[in-house]
């Protein structure tokens, strides 16, 4: 009795995931206005990408593509929330790029290694983020462009336990959105 009522169970489960909707042969319109239609090797309609090309929208790749290729991490000492003077140079480079596009919105996240409770980790990597947002501050950002937050020892950028792979995890990160 109970096979036959798990054998009904799925029967209906599987029944529910069933769709009645067609996907061979669905026309596909590309930014133009045109209407084309996908046709298979078989004839079926169903392979995309038979040597056409479409347009592409890059409104928002090409504001993600115009961010700095420098870099926009800066490393920290072993419990310090102190900005080290060899990371003034990303930080200006940085702050010129935010303060060219008053829309552009950024996130400083801060970052510890994995010593530490998880509370003691979260409240450095917070002082980390606040100490970056501040620099960027004093150098004409503007505030509402900024976001703090910290991910404490939650995402390492490098996994291991020697110094080397702590000291690449003690860091605040600067991210576009």
């Amino acid at each position: 009795m109970k096979r036959l009522l798990l054998v009904f169970g799925v029967t209906v489960l599987m029944a529910g995931c069933g769709s009645s909707v067609k996907l061979d042969g669905v026309p596909v319109e590309d930014k133009a206005g045109t209407t084309v239609s996908q046709q298979g090797a078989d004839g079926s309609g169903s392979a995309v990408g038979k040597g056409g090309v479409t347009s592409v929208d890059i409104g928002k790749s090409a504001q993600q593509a115009a961010i700095p290729a420098g870099p926009r991490i800066v490393y920290f000492d072993y419990d310090s929330f102190v900005i080290k003077p060899e990371f003034q140079s990303i930080l200006e480079d940085q702050a010129r790029f935010i303060k060219a596009d008053k829309g552009r919105r950024v996130a400083i996240e801060g970052h510890t290694d994995e010593r530490g409770g998880r509370e003691y980790n979260l409240a450095l990597g917070q002082k980390r983020a606040e100490a970056v947002r501040s620099a960027l501050g004093l150098l004409g950002v503007v505030d509402s462009q900024m976001e703090a937050v910290s991910f404490g020892k939650e995402k390492p950028a490098v996994q291991g336990t020697d110094e080397s792979a702590m000291s690449r995890n003690r860091r605040a990160e600067i991210s576009y959105r």
